[in-house]
């Protein structure tokens, strides 16, 4: 029987490339230092699976030379450098590493929270490079007693909070996307008004980065804070808005920061590094001798059970050919995502369920709909954590129940589908359809019959159905230095509307605010498409 090449395309630890060459069925080539243009023109056409890491871009160049490739692995978390759908539309399967650096995460993250509480670093330097022995200098703070806030509760913040009742800190911990009991369990507050986690001592985020959670601890934020608060980000670099940081450590207003991820990288040049209340790091959180072990060995195991055909853990697309789809269900799955996560940010709440509902002919294709409907759902909290192959599990293991129902097509539509989101305190609907080759339409939202193209950046704003609502709206908004692109109108039977609103540039939280004011609004909401 003839060998699988696997071809390691850039450094990965020892430990993996000893499994890949200790495994009779494969044929190593270890090609990272080779050329990138040797590499890509000569022997990825070789490679049955590729592992590669952020050294080698998975591109268009890329892909027209993997000829033979059925995997990827990504020996890390993050894929910016991979062309998912590229590969997609090749057949090519593309894994990554989750978990590989939770620990090294986790400590790294309270070793900034113990240098900043006790001024380590400068404590270290002031003797070792100024050869100055001044103790009455360095008066430090003690964990113990203090409240730390926890933003995001997933596999980090959940450990780091573990960590935390240890040094006998009183934890709280904000995530909505989570049941407070996975939080409560473990003796930890939770909380759903961020303004507790403002209150907090010190404070500490570990959420994935996106619209959501970009920039969410702005100027306002941190003057909401207590005087003296200390800060901490090991997770993605702009979740705090880098200036308002900079202003409140120089102001005093934050006492410490420690930060080991930048908006832009590398940060030789941040003005994070001219203070002297602030320990940093070069995103180092995953830079730990076992963390890189770890990965290079979970990073073999996975192409040697994708090579063999046995499994494809933690696979972030589908192994399908875009030739082997049916033509018309293409543009259902895209669309069935785009309303998944449309679904959680509108809502924004622990959820409880997920119905899929479907009509016509995409009802014999429910189970992939569900499939890529839950990965929607799930990945504003989770991030790369879910993909294809694990959604409905991990919807599961978070008790989550999914359910499916095709039903007769009395729509009038060739195909319509419908996701039914039911959250601690609500439910949301919303269902669409695909007009000629791929229009895809947003077609009811809660009841509202809508015509709405899923992308953008919308405002839900729900309200009592009375004269002058629309120019209320709209004069907030373009108060707020925002263009609307696209103004769509639902009103029911029962003297209520909704209006859903294209604008130009971000959504803020003063603007949200602005619209809750209005005695006629019912409720509003932001999505981002």
């Amino acid at each position: 029987m003839s060998k699988l090449t696997v071809v390691v395309c850039d450094h990965i630890h020892q430990k993996g490339l000893d499994i890949l060459a200790n495994d009779a069925q494969i044929n190593l080539i270890n090609a990272a230092d080779e050329p990138k243009e040797r590499l890509i023109t000569e022997i990825i056409p070789l490679a049955d699976i590729a592992i590669t890491r952020s050294s080698t871009d998975v591109d268009q160049f890329f892909l027209d030379h993997a000829t033979n490739i059925k995997a990827i692995v990504r020996a890390g978390v993050g894929v910016d450098n991979v062309d998912i759908k590229g590969c997609s539309q090749k057949g090519i399967v593309v894994m990554n590493v989750p978990t590989a650096n939770t620990i090294a995460a986790v400590e790294l993250t309270m070793t900034h929270m113990l240098s900043c509480v006790r001024q380590f670093p400068y404590a270290h330097n002031n003797l070792k490079i100024d050869r100055v022995w001044r103790r009455q200098d360095w008066y430090g703070t003690e964990l113990k007693d203090k409240k730390l806030g926890v933003i995001g509760f997933g596999n980090i913040g959940s450990r780091v909070a573990k960590r935390a009742k240890a040094f006998e800190m009183e934890v709280i911990a904000y995530d909505p996307y989570i049941d407070s009991s996975r939080a409560t369990d473990f003796d930890i507050q939770y909380t759903n008004n961020f303004d507790d986690i403002l209150a907090c001592d010190i404070i500490t985020i570990h959420t994935p980065k996106n619209e959501e959670t970009l920039g969410m601890i702005n100027t306002q934020e941190i003057a909401k804070m207590k005087d003296g608060v200390i800060l901490i980000n090991c997770a993605r670099g702009g979740l705090y808005n880098e200036e308002a940081l900079v202003e409140g450590l120089k102001n005093g207003k934050i006492h410490m920061a420690g930060i080991d991820v930048f908006n832009k990288e590398p940060a030789t040049d941040h003005p994070l590094l001219d203070l002297d209340n602030v320990t940093l790091t070069p995103h180092l959180g995953a830079n730990t001798k076992e963390s890189q072990q770890n990965i290079a060995i979970q990073a073999a195991e996975n192409a040697i059970s994708a090579v063999k055909n046995i499994s494809f853990p933690n696979a972030l697309n589908l192994p399908i050919k875009e030739s082997e789809l049916p033509d018309f269900l293409r543009p259902y799955l895209e669309l069935i995502q785009k309303m998944g996560h449309m679904s959680t940010q509108a809502t924004r709440e622990s959820i409880k369920s997920i119905k899929i509902t479907t009509e016509g002919e995409v009802s014999a294709h429910i189970d992939s709909l569900t499939t890529f409907a839950t990965v929607g759902i799930l990945s504003e909290s989770l991030e790369d954590s879910v993909n294809y192959v694990n959604a409905e599990f991990v919807a599961q293991e978070r008790g989550i129940g999914i359910n499916k129902e095709q039903q007769v097509n009395n729509s009038g539509l060739e195909n319509r589908i419908t996701i039914k989101l039911t959250t601690l305190n609500a439910t949301f609907t919303i269902a669409g359809t695909v007009l000629g080759e791929n229009a895809q339409r947003i077609i009811e939202i809660d009841g509202y019959t809508l015509d709405l193209e899923p992308k953008g950046k919308m405002i839900l704003f729900r309200n009592t159905d009375v004269p002058g609502v629309i120019g209320d709206v709209g004069h907030i908004i373009s108060s707020n230095n925002l263009n609307i692109s696209d103004f769509r109108l639902g009103r029911d039977k029962d003297s209520q509307a909704l209006a859903v609103v294209k604008v130009d540039g971000n959504i803020s939280k003063k603007l949200l605010s602005e619209l809750a004011s209005l005695e006629t609004c019912i409720s509003v909401a932001h999505v981002t498409i």
